[in-house]
Formats: structure tokens, sequence, C-alpha cells
């Protein structure tokens, strides 16, 4: 099974995404507690506790070297602090695609962050690992998140009703899409 490109270094001038570590886990869990409505949109029950946020960390090597998954974290450039992440998962090597799942830290909302690590990891994906689609996909209401996918270079497909169960109901999904076509839009 194919496994994503290492070293993963993904740099522009105002982020940078590195390997998810142990370090990040008390900014992963300030950002839970800024934002009480953060772990409904991640489709999480309830935050994720700090030795459930360290398993996921021990499990990512395996993850990438099957090709499973990976969890980035997104930086300022020039600092290390953990300011959201990135969650490549679903990847089907067959069909070349992959989703993403991203949040950022309250504190740094507004700022154009989600969408340049979108842009970063979403033309990183298409161009490095073969992919030819990335979906992301969010609920109606999350406005913000539809914005910053939009400034990405993601185009909006549509909704799809009654798509997902959470917490018992049926919930309606927007879906997302880069594809390789839309890379050299986004480069450009």
């Amino acid at each position: 099974m194919p496994s994503f490109p290492e070293p993963i270094e993904l740099r522009t001038e105002a982020v940078a995404l590195r390997l998810a570590a142990d370090r990040d886990i008390p900014e992963v869990l300030i950002a839970h507690q800024d934002d009480p409505d953060l772990a409904r949109r991640l489709g999480l029950v309830r935050p994720p506790s700090g030795a459930e946020l360290g398993r996921r960390v021990e499990g990512g090597p395996a993850d990438r070297a099957s090709g499973s998954g990976l969890w980035l974290t997104i930086v300022a450039a020039g600092d290390d602090e953990c300011i959201g992440q990135v969650n490549v998962h679903n990847v089907d090597w067959d069909h070349a695609r992959a989703e993403l799942g991203i949040w950022t830290a309250p504190a740094h909302r507004g700022r154009g962050v989600a969408a340049a690590a979108l842009r970063l990891v979403g033309t990183w994906l298409l161009s490095e690992c073969a992919m030819a689609r990335v979906q992301l996909m969010t609920e109606p209401d999350n406005a913000a998140m539809i914005a910053a996918a939009l400034a990405a270079g993601f185009a909006q497909e549509g909704v799809l009703r009654g798509y997902l169960r959470e917490r018992g109901q049926r919930v309606d999904i927007v879906m997302l899409s880069l594809v390789a076509a839309d890379v050299m839009v986004v480069s450009a």
C-alpha cells in the first residue's frame, strides 16, 4: 500500500505544518476548553483527553507508514506552538482521494490560518502524494470553515442531505473539494 512521502515539511511564509507531537497536547486541550463547540464540529462526542491525544501521537508513525492517515500540527511561520491541526483521513489510494479535517485555536481564527493550511496540505496531497481529489466536509452552518476552504481554492459541490448520524440525529453536510486541475489555480 502506498504511504506518505517523508520527510513531511510543509511551509509558506505564513504557516508551517509539521507532524503532530506530544508537545502539542497542552494547546489542543486549551483549544477545546476555549471553544466548547470544537469537539462537536470535529464529530466527537466529547473533547479528547490528554491520554487519548497521546495515543493518537503514538499511532502516527504506523498510520503514516500504512498510508491510512496523517495528523499535522499548524504553527505560525518561525514558531513551534500549536495553533491548530489538520487531519488527513479516509485515505483511498486506489481512488487517489483523501479527506481533511481541520481546526484552529480560537485566538488564531479570522487571520487566514485555516485557509493557508488547507491550501498547503491540499496542494501537497495533490502534487506530492498523487491524490486526484482532496475533500472536506462540514455542516452548512459552519460559515467560517466554508469560507476558509473556498479561500484555499476548494470548490463547494453541494449539500449532502442527512449524510451523517451524529448524537442520534441525521445531519446535512456541505461537500467541498480540491482536485488536481485546481492546483494551478491555487498556486497562481
